[in-house]
């Protein structure tokens, strides 16, 4: 719990590995992953329907942690359900740049990216050298979602191999989003 919330953890596509920020983050403090039946296809609708499967399981306000392919979950999800008003602010790290001609074919039914304002504050994290995303493709994302852009400086794609170990500075980061 932080500052009376249940942080929910959203992990992106194939989930976060044991060197994660969001693995750490759970073990270190109570932090819940949300689950996705299916990490390799990842469908859209599915795991809209998981985060608000989840959201009406909670007792307490949340607080998400998004990373990569969680981020777009988090403006989906909030385009279409009901339930926005549980969520007191969003954490959202390293979006990619799902207009790319890269992108897996496993990805394309998340195009096109749902580019609507979140009702609730949003913190949108990014790196200045992401191979998934353009720092300017994460400003535009962010202006779009009404998210505060915060550069990083160069870490990749802000996961295990950006060896940012606890990234507590990230953790701040949730922290004064929690307030």
């Amino acid at each position: 719990m932080m500052q009376g919330a249940q942080v929910l953890l959203l992990p992106g596509w194939l989930d976060s590995g044991p060197g994660h920020w969001q693995t750490r983050w759970q073990a270190a403090h109570g932090d819940r992953r949300v689950e996705q039946s299916d990490w390799v296809q990842p469908l859209r609708g599915d795991w809209m329907a998981r985060l608000e499967e989840v959201l009406l399981g909670q007792d307490a306000p949340v607080l998400l942690a998004a990373h990569s392919l969680g981020c777009h979950l988090v403006a989906a999800w909030a385009a279409h359900s009901r339930q926005t008003q549980r969520v007191r602010g969003a954490l959202l790290v390293a979006p990619p740049d799902l207009d790319r001609d890269e992108v897996p074919p496993q990805l394309w039914g998340w195009r096109p990216p749902v580019r609507r304002r979140l009702p609730f504050p949003a913190l949108l994290v990014y790196s200045e050298d992401d191979p998934f995303g353009s720092a300017d493709a994460a400003r535009s994302l962010a202006a779009d979602w009404g998210a505060r852009p915060e550069s990083i400086g160069a870490a990749g794609h802000v996961n295990a191999e950006s060896g940012l170990g606890d990234w507590p500075d990230g953790r701040a980061l949730l922290d004064r989003l929690a307030r």
